[in-house]
């Protein structure tokens, strides 16, 4: 029953999770005329967060550490879907050496997002749920494309408990009992409930005009000397960050027990049969 209950929440909340060939780069990275870093996930058809993709992510962002951006905007090209969250085949049957470099890549995207020194901000063009949401709750600013989307920590509905540190970075953007309502109850917030808790800053009418805001708050820092800023973020970030770098190992550690439980791959494999039954 347990189970069979993890699968239908899965279908509902992820119906297309399913991995797909990409061609071309797995993440567009320009720098445009204002000198902001626009850094563009491409691969379809949800951007499921492969280690391909985790690895390009954070190439990507060591690369706009290095150039000296006014700022990044980190954005989808799918119409509909900003990011799906972890890719499920990571997961299933994984070999353990790759699934050990997963998980750490994904930490190192999240130590490099969360802990930049640089203005990040998400231009949010469709769904994200899981960690599609972690990603842009790790940005400083959010704006959401209006429409039929949704966006939060899904992960108990699917039978799993978020890490801490996805915790610490939903409690660093609404209010704590927010947070711990939201993350029990797998809520998936829709655009104008994600405004009025703050989980986004600002609604668009389309991805231009959420890009435009991103690029408006980036501005502000204009005259902020950039050394006090940078300071005063990676101060107020700093528990959660020292608290996985502390635990890193014993974080892997957790997702790596969890993915050898006979029951969790049992579930994995129900979810996938379903999918290839759909399609």
């Amino acid at each position: 029953m347990f189970l069979r209950k993890v699968i239908n929440n899965a279908k509902r909340l992820a119906p297309n999770i399913r991995t797909m060939a990409s061609q071309g780069p797995l993440v567009d990275l320009t720098v445009d005329n204002d000198g902001v870093s626009i850094m563009t996930m491409q691969r379809p058809p949800v951007n499921s967060l492969n280690l391909d993709l985790l690895r390009e992510l954070s190439k990507s962002l060591d690369e706009v550490a290095k150039n000296k951006s006014r700022g990044l905007i980190l954005t989808s090209s799918s119409p509909t879907v900003f990011s799906a969250g972890l890719d499920i085949m990571e997961m299933y049957k994984p070999d353990f050496k790759r699934a050990e470099e997963f998980w750490t890549t994904l930490q190192d995207v999240w130590f490099k997002l969360f802990g930049s020194n640089f203005v990040t901000a998400a231009a949010i063009n469709g769904h994200a749920p899981a960690g599609g949401c972690l990603l842009a709750m790790s940005c400083e600013y959010r704006v959401m494309v209006q429409g039929k989307f949704t966006i939060g920590l899904n992960e108990t509905a699917l039978g799993i408990v978020a890490p801490t540190w996805f915790m610490d970075t939903m409690c660093h953007t609404i209010p704590v009992r927010e947070a711990e309502y939201a993350l029990t109850t797998a809520r998936m917030f829709t655009v104008d409930e994600a405004l009025k808790v703050r989980l986004v800053d600002e609604s668009a009418s389309d991805k231009a005009d959420a890009i435009n805001k991103c690029k408006s708050f980036i501005k502000k820092f204009e005259r902020i000397p950039p050394l006090a800023r940078s300071i005063t973020k990676q101060k107020i970030r700093q528990a959660p960050l020292k608290n996985l770098q502390e635990n890193r190992k014993a974080d892997c550690e957790e997702f790596l027990a969890y993915l050898k439980n006979p029951k969790v791959q049992q579930s994995l494999d129900m979810y996938i049969q379903s999918l290839k039954k759909k399609a």
